[in-house]
């Protein structure tokens, strides 16, 4: 499935950098939760990586809805915006708390 076919639906994730940890190989800290579609491949070959706003506590697991798809226009690896049902994020808050780790790329929101 195509990353921005998620955009409106219901989406289960792993947490594999919960909120708090530090990222293995760069050392910085994951101010969000972090994870990923189970048994999904992205453009990278790896499973489609999400962002967890709106939930401050970190966690293993996370049922929410997809608002936006960050697109990397320079890296082939978009990331999912995953929010408690409900909640709603404008683009320049998603790319305030997401900075931490697009300030590497140049990444645009897409809805």
């Amino acid at each position: 499935m195509n990353s921005k076919e998620y955009i409106g639906k219901i989406v289960e994730v792993k947490i594999d950098r919960p909120m708090g940890s530090k990222h293995p190989k760069h050392g910085f800290i994951y101010p969000v939760n972090y994870g990923y579609v189970p048994n999904t491949i992205s453009g990278d070959g790896e499973e489609i990586d999400c962002y967890i706003l709106g939930v401050f506590e970190p966690l293993e697991t996370f049922t929410g809805k997809c608002i936006a798809v960050i697109h990397r226009t320079d890296d082939n690896d978009d990331k999912l915006i995953i929010v408690p049902e409900g909640k709603e994020y404008t683009d320049d808050a998603i790319k305030a708390l997401t900075e931490f780790q697009e300030r590497f790329f140049t990444p645009t929101i897409i809805r």
